[in-house]
């Protein structure tokens, strides 16, 4: 008993939420098409009505004639039923615009809504939990279809109920047994349909695993980025196997669901097409003995028909709108969930940086389940200072520029702009206040000028400014000989939506770093720069005249530069060594190489490499002070990350 009294109240329970899903979509149509919206329910309604009207109206007609009427008595009853045929043709095509209509507007304001939502979470916490990736793919599955099939589904079932209240009405003034039988035989029809739904929406569920891995390999064997080791290895074949494997297994989920609906809804259709067949032979023999008109007969051949369509629409609709419903919950799960870095609702005014940044025992640890990368770090970053973050790979010196960026809040300890919590302030305005190029930069596909421009929205795309970013990033040359020069698409993803000359040009490695570079320039003159990695893919003599130019750009700002090549750092006013999630030394060059510790060892490390390499192979081949060439030794493999 206490376990059916559960059962009980997880029914209730989920009853209640599919009510409520049911009534956000309604909303949301509304939100997306008003107007359409109420003319969808008005059209939907004329749709209902129409069937019971036309029934009796041609009652009404051939009874007439069966008297032997008069054209006087017959000719209205003709033209309402004539009137009431041309409906019937004309409002499906009206009712299929209006739902294309509305589907389109509801798939944008649905889909802004989600990507909006997801854009207001201010954090990276979510975009680095692949938990969220499934959760938001699925959503937006859910929220391109839907709410659309609700819609449409309960447009559909309040049509198809007006069809079978008028229908059955007729049937109970000719025969209230036959209604009886015919509402029977449809009740093991929608407990199937229902049945059906939930195992549907449980199958793909279930597939979901499958299909991001089918996905996954076959965009290996079709992936340029894939296709030199694929074919270097002989993946192929071994990569095929493995996705023909996962659409097998979504094949064979498909197939049993299909199989079970075959197996109930024909033996279910069988049973109303037996039911509508003794009805049908019924009325023909009481018209035979003169209890029925031929007028009856028509109407109660239509009754039964209307009865068994709308039942069948009715339950089918419930069924779909149900999948839909259960789907429908995973858009709302994104749509409801709570950002995990918070926002302050009435936030502390940032101001321009003048004294510096501090973090005070900053701890930090992506989540319970992993280690901390952090562990009671303290720093002061001085207002126009240049300050350098090394160490080995796994040091915590990326995870300190997003906590800068405030893109993570620290587990415990907190960071100060000028004496202001991070966390007091808008995330937005801190950000406003950086300048940033990241070591995994982003490639856009769009122009070279758009590129750049992202950098600084604010500056409205101004020409000038975005090529003096380019100057200062030692990449307006390259861009300016380009096909069309700035304005040159840097994609082939388009090709053959313009002519060859705009289908795209595709920079290499360290062109595009440079470019991203250039972003990071377009705010060249907020409070903060961080430059994380600025010159990795860079060959010798291009890091050389980059760094150069940072360092006499940097001059006077304050600037966070993350570099595995410790002679680009040498320059720095502070120097911060982080090992095992602690800072292990501090101080300029000179200073940390005269205390002889982890940096001297990792500096006289990396030189050693370029020493033995020179020609003569002696140390004073190369001075230790001079900035080494990129070179690709073994060396440098430790420090870079």
């Amino acid at each position: 008993m206490h376990e059916r009294g559960h059962m009980k109240d997880d029914t209730r329970h989920e009853e209640g939420s599919l009510r409520a899903r049911a009534w956000t979509a309604a909303t949301l149509a509304w939100q997306a098409q008003p107007r359409t919206t109420a003319c969808s329910v008005i059209v939907s309604v004329l749709m209902g009505i129409a069937p019971v009207v036309t029934a009796w109206l041609t009652k009404v007609v051939l009874d007439g004639i069966g008297r032997g009427s008069g054209a006087s008595e017959l000719v209205p009853a003709a033209g309402a039923l004539a009137t009431a045929g041309l409906v019937l043709i004309v409002l499906p095509h009206v009712s299929e615009y209006l739902r294309g209509r509305l589907h389109r507007s509801l798939r944008a304001h649905v889909s802004g809504r989600l990507y909006g939502r997801v854009n207001d979470d201010p954090g990276l916490g979510r975009f680095e939990n692949p938990a969220f990736h499934d959760d938001l793919r699925l959503a937006q599955e859910a929220g391109q279809n839907a709410p659309d099939r609700i819609v449409r589904s309960s447009l559909s079932i309040g049509q198809g109920t007006l069809t079978l209240v008028g229908f059955v009405g007729t049937l109970i003034v000719i025969s209230p047994v036959m209604v009886a039988l015919i509402l029977f035989a449809a009740m093991p029809s929608a407990r199937a349909q229902l049945l059906l739904s939930r195992r549907r929406a449980k199958m793909l569920w279930g597939i979901s695993t499958n299909s991001r891995r089918q996905f996954f390999y076959s965009s290996l064997l079709s992936s340029p980025e894939a296709a030199k080791e694929v074919r270097l290895f002989g993946l192929g074949d071994h990569l095929r196997g493995r996705m023909l494997g996962e659409l097998a297994a979504i094949n064979a989920a498909e197939e049993d669901v299909e199989r079970r609906t075959l197996h109930s809804q024909g033996l279910l259709s069988l049973l109303g097409a037996v039911i509508a067949g003794a009805g049908l032979l019924w009325a023909i023999l009481a018209a035979a003995d003169g209890a029925l008109s031929i007028g009856d007969v028509s109407v109660f051949i239509a009754a039964v028909a209307g009865v068994q369509t709308a039942l069948n629409t009715i339950v089918g609709q419930w069924a779909d709108a149900h999948n839909a419903l259960l789907v429908f919950g995973r858009y709302l799960k994104v749509m409801r969930a709570d950002p995990l870095l918070p926002v302050p609702a009435d936030p502390v005014p940032l101001p321009a940086l003048r004294k510096g940044i501090e973090l005070r025992d900053v701890w930090f640890r992506y989540d319970e389940g992993h280690p901390w990368v952090l562990r009671g770090v303290d720093l002061f970053i001085p207002y126009g200072v240049s300050v350098a973050l090394v160490g080995l790979n796994g040091a915590g010196k990326s995870t300190l520029v997003k906590l800068l960026c405030r893109l993570y809040d620290p587990v415990r300890g907190s960071i100060h702009w000028d004496g202001v919590d991070l966390r007091e302030a808008s995330p937005d305005e801190l950000r406003r206040r950086i300048g940033a190029v990241f070591q995994d930069y982003m490639s856009y596909d769009l122009t070279a000028a758009e590129n750049i421009m992202l950098g600084d929205l604010a500056s409205g795309g101004d020409r000038a400014a975005v090529e003096d970013a380019a100057r200062r990033a030692g990449v307006h040359d390259v861009l300016a000989a380009l096909p069309r020069g700035y304005d040159t698409l840097l994609s082939r993803i388009f090709f053959g939506d313009n002519d060859e000359e705009e289908a795209g040009v595709m920079l290499s490695g360290g062109q595009w770093q440079r470019l991203a570079l250039a972003r990071a320039l377009m705010r060249d003159r907020q409070d903060l720069l961080i430059l994380d990695e600025p010159s990795s893919g860079l060959d010798a003599e291009a890091e050389h005249a980059i760094h150069l130019g940072l360092r006499t750009h940097r001059a006077g700002r304050t600037s966070v530069l993350i570099s595995h090549r410790l002679g680009a750092v040498r320059e720095a006013d502070l120097i911060v060594v982080l090992g095992g999630g602690r800072i292990a030394e501090r101080g300029t060059h000179d200073e940390l190489m005269a205390l002889d510790g982890e940096y001297a060892r990792l500096f006289t490390l990396q030189a050693s490499g370029y020493e033995s390499a020179a020609p003569g192979g002696g140390r004073n081949a190369t001075s230790q002070d001079a900035d080494p060439p990129k070179i690709d030794s073994p060396a440098q493999l430790p420090l870079h990350g």
